[in-house]
């Protein structure tokens, strides 16, 4: 487990900063910028929880998403190698499943999309888009990073399930407040 007793070290002070395995990397590194990005989009979750309300099942949802994306973060920052002497977190096929699972009975219940959707509705919704689009430059970066070195494949997925999570989860919202804000082509020509 983690103790920190101490929180700032002054080994990061010149740019480089120590990864799950020890290793260090310069603190620009592929893979501090994704696993980085993963903890930005977990800060946005967390503040759309506080938009959401009293709504039990919602607040359930993004806390086990930002459980999950701690595993993702340290998942990222422990590089895949041959028979480590301790195995590493990782993101579980099951972890993707289950946002299949709340995708698939949220969706459920909304209409099609006729349009595109605009982020915003209600403010939890606005904050699940600002989400959606953090996690997709989480799943760009990881995806660059899966180009030079192995990453894990069910990461990548649940990345990918993520953003897609939230879409369905700030249209979910926005139903019960009156709806999606659509986009409308050309509307202001």
């Amino acid at each position: 487990m983690v103790l920190l007793s101490r929180i700032y070290t002054r080994s990061g002070d010149k740019g480089r900063t120590a990864l799950g395995d020890g290793s260090r990397v310069d603190k620009h590194d592929l893979r501090v910028e994704a696993y980085g990005t993963v903890d930005e989009a977990n800060a946005v979750i967390g503040i759309a929880r506080l938009h959401a309300g009293d709504d039990p099942e919602t607040d359930a949802m993004l806390g086990r998403i930002q459980n999950d994306l701690f595993d993702l973060g340290a998942a990222l920052c422990t590089p895949e190698r041959e028979a480590p002497p301790h195995p590493p977190l990782r993101i579980a096929d099951a972890q993707v499943e289950r946002l299949e699972r709340e995708i698939d009975a949220m969706n459920a219940g909304l209409q099609p999309l006729r349009s595109f959707v605009l982020p915003g509705g209600t403010a939890a919704a606005a904050h699940l888009h600002l989400a959606r689009t953090v996690t997709r430059r989480a799943e760009r970066l990881m995806t660059a990073l899966a180009a030079g070195q192995p990453v894990n494949p069910a990461a990548l997925k649940y990345a990918n399930r993520l953003s897609d999570h939230l879409f369905v989860l700030s249209r979910h919202l926005n139903a019960r407040a009156g709806g999606d804000v659509l986009w409308v082509p050309g509307a202001n020509r």
